[in-house]
């Protein structure tokens, strides 16, 4: 059994329910080969931690951005929130050593990892929110993800990279940018796409994903890349 005193000691925080703490690091894979382990998995938590996350990042952008239009903060509060963000928080803090994963998943370590880790984050602050209430939530929240914001606003990360590239290409060549599948495969619960963007006749660049909006989005930050835009 993992040791999550240390997890403790690590944040600085102490629960008083143990078994929260736990619960937010259980996968259910772990419970499919662990079916007497008496805790439940943890995918509850992380629909609480999802909204607790989103008000303490709401909260944060509204009082400090006064002047700041509501479409603008929205974007930030997206690139903050975002699963390749908090999957990067939840490896610096370690997380990955306090996973409860089936031994099958606990082998997988690429995307799949990435996604468990930025679940297990939200998990996490939802297990704080029923221990702790909100104030100490919010507290964390500060520390690790909104310290992140000054970075993104510098490289105007929150600016996905389809708006970016659409802006440079009619800006530089008089040209939309038009988006084409140009293979998929897969059953439908588990689709693959690569799609490729055009500026008319000109294939720029290709990108795949596990759903179209993912595989456009890789598309136009390749073609970023290549027009050195």
């Amino acid at each position: 059994m993992k040791d999550f005193s240390l997890l403790e000691k690590k944040l600085k925080v102490k629960f008083k329910n143990k078994d929260l703490l736990t619960q937010a690091f259980t996968h259910r894979s772990y419970l499919n080969e662990n079916p007497n382990f008496g805790i439940s998995n943890n995918e509850r938590l992380e629909f609480l931690g999802d909204a607790v996350l989103e008000l303490a990042v709401t909260e944060h952008l509204f009082k400090k951005y006064p002047q700041k239009p509501e479409g603008e903060l929205t974007s930030w509060r997206a690139s903050l929130v975002n699963a390749k963000i908090l999957s990067r928080i939840a490896q610096e803090l370690e997380f990955n050593d306090f996973l409860l994963l089936s031994r099958g998943e606990s082998k997988e370590m690429g995307k799949a990892r990435q996604y468990i880790l930025a679940n297990t984050f939200e998990s996490f602050v939802g297990s704080l929110y029923l221990d702790q209430g909100y104030k100490p939530c919010q507290k964390f929240i500060e520390k690790n993800v909104i310290q992140e914001l000054p970075a993104i606003l510098e490289s105007e990360l929150y600016r996905d990279s389809k708006s970016r590239f659409q802006e440079e290409a009619q800006e530089k060549a008089g040209i939309t940018p038009i988006y084409k599948v140009t293979k998929e495969w897969g059953p439908d619960h588990a689709k693959h796409f690569i799609i490729g963007v055009f500026l008319k006749d000109e294939l720029v660049a290709e990108g795949q994903g596990s759903s179209k909006q993912e595989a456009e989005e890789a598309a136009a930050r390749r073609a970023l890349e290549i027009k050195q835009w």
